[in-house]
């Protein structure tokens, strides 16, 4: 495999949304859940971004128990919604996201390729972003939550301008 070029290190390094963690992985620093992206050289010079999200499952969550038939009907919405990935990026694409359950964490996948570094990292930021704000969407009133929750609750509220 070719090495990457510096022009990727170098799109990441000047976003705000991202930090290096390691040599092939970036991270998302805008979102309250575990977002990365690993770039990869591609085919006719462009760069394939791998970007993964990983979110916790509603009982993660929650204080009380939430009853397995509701954390499935949570999940496959959440899968559902995340597969609407259409229109968040600068350019259309043929996205097919693959939303897995593992353990206690729904992780959402999704691989597209780019001529443009700088158009990729801000896509790939794009799509992070989505997936937390697609997760939002899917908190079910009436349980108590806990962190991450509980932060993004109130970062929506502020930005309403209500407390």
């Amino acid at each position: 495999m070719s090495e990457l070029p510096d022009r990727v290190r170098r799109a990441f390094r000047d976003h705000d949304s991202f930090e290096r963690c390691d040599d092939d992985t970036y991270e998302s620093t805008t979102t309250v859940f575990d977002g990365r992206v690993r770039p990869r050289p591609g085919d006719d010079g462009q760069i394939r971004f791998d970007v993964t999200v990983s979110v916790p499952m509603l009982n993660e969550v929650t204080e009380d128990h939430v009853a397995d038939v509701v954390e499935e009907g949570w999940y496959e919405t959440f899968e559902l919604r995340v597969a609407d990935l259409y229109g968040v990026t600068k350019v259309d694409r043929d996205l097919s996201p693959e939303t897995e359950r593992a353990d206690r964490e729904a992780i959402v996948s999704v691989e597209f390729a780019d001529i443009n570094e700088r158009r990729g990292v801000d896509d790939a930021g794009a799509i992070i972003d989505f997936v937390e704000g697609t997760y939002v969407q899917g908190i079910i009133p009436g349980y108590e939550y806990t962190e991450p929750v509980t932060a993004l609750i109130s970062r929506g509220r502020r930005a309403a301008g209500a407390e």
